[in-house]
């Protein structure tokens, strides 16, 4: 009879959350227009075996060839504190685009509690510790080529984050640091590491931020930046001026996003009800103007209540591709035509 009763209160809170997003969405200033874009999810995709560790997927990105890495932290959970001693087996993943099956894994012995992944156009790999508080560059097989932060030091100046947990590159190779949990700010980088500049505050104004948790660069170099608590997405040129900002009307938070060769814009959001039940997550998709393209998953009853998007990212072919924290999984979505 518990479950019976638990299992119609969640069916009635989706019911409702569903009702309420669709009154918002109409409300919404920006809408692209009423054809939205289709998307899927690949079941059978990825193939991994049953050896795989399954620890919370924090992170995933894209490498030129168009297959997938993977971060996850076997076995970590990020609790009321961060833990001190290093993840004795492999973290990062190389998928098969097509099949999904593991290329290659490294990783073991180098992270703590890694956070974000992102991949750059020379395939280099970009890897966030939170407890480390560090930044890493290494190249496609693991092979350390920088490292910015002290081990374990937080601080708020151009040596050290205080959990940083993202990172983009621009076309010359310099490279911006979301930075984080603690900071609130932006910190920018060039090529070889040298600090250039920084900008933001913990706060709710225009180039403020309140936990900015991803970031990624459209053609032109503007940063865009998933400002997490303030659920929304800021828009900077590339010396950190503010242009413009979207704001998400449907959920608490937004996660992450990324941006494709078209310049439109993919983010996640999560929703909670009282903090603690999950209620599932939308992948949102803007033009660069920020009008609404598509967005589906919790809104539409498409997707799995029980979700987390912690990261996105989008290849060539517009497949989307999502870090599923709480379903210790990586998720792919393929476009389909619209079927009228």
């Amino acid at each position: 009879m518990l479950l019976t009763n638990f299992r119609n209160y969640t069916l009635l809170l989706v019911a409702t959350i569903f009702i309420s997003c669709n009154s918002l969405e109409k409300n919404d200033s920006k809408t692209a227009n009423s054809s939205l874009s289709k998307y899927e999810l690949i079941k059978e995709w990825p193939q991994l075996p049953k050896t795989f560790p399954f620890g919370h997927v924090s992170a995933v990105g894209i490498d030129t060839s168009q297959n997938v890495f993977i971060l996850q932290r076997t076995g970590r959970v990020w609790g009321d504190s961060l833990p001190d001693s290093l993840i004795s087996v492999n973290t990062i993943f190389l998928l098969d685009k097509e099949t999904g099956k593991v290329l290659e894994s490294w990783g073991a012995n180098l992270f703590i509690m890694p956070h974000g992944l992102t991949v750059d156009e020379e395939n280099n790999v970009w890897v966030t510790d939170v407890a480390l508080n560090q930044v890493f560059k290494f190249d496609h097989s693991g092979v350390l080529l920088l490292k910015l932060g002290v081990a374990k030091i937080p601080g708020n100046d151009p040596l050290h984050f205080n959990l940083p947990t993202d990172v983009a590159i621009a076309n010359d190779g310099s490279f911006y640091v979301s930075d984080g949990y603690r900071n609130s700010r932006i910190v920018k980088f060039s090529k070889e590491g040298k600090y250039l500049f920084e900008w933001g505050k913990k706060g709710t104004g225009p180039g403020d931020f309140n936990v900015p948790h991803g970031i990624a660069l459209d053609s032109h170099g503007n940063v865009f930046v998933a400002d997490r608590e303030n659920n929304r997405i800021q828009e900077f040129d590339m010396n950190g001026k503010f242009l413009k900002e979207w704001k998400n009307n449907q959920a608490k938070v937004l996660y992450s996003l990324s941006i494709d060769k078209a310049d439109h814009v993919y983010a996640v959001d999560d929703i909670y009800v009282k903090d603690s039940l999950p209620m599932g997550d939308d992948i949102i998709q803007l033009d660069p103007e920020f009008n609404l393209i598509t967005r589906f998953g919790r809104s539409d009853m498409t997707g799995d209540t029980s979700a987390l998007f912690h990261d996105i990212v989008v290849d060539r072919e517009s497949n989307i591709y999502v870090a599923n924290i709480l379903g210790r999984k990586v998720e792919k979505f393929k476009p389909v035509s619209n079927r009228h």
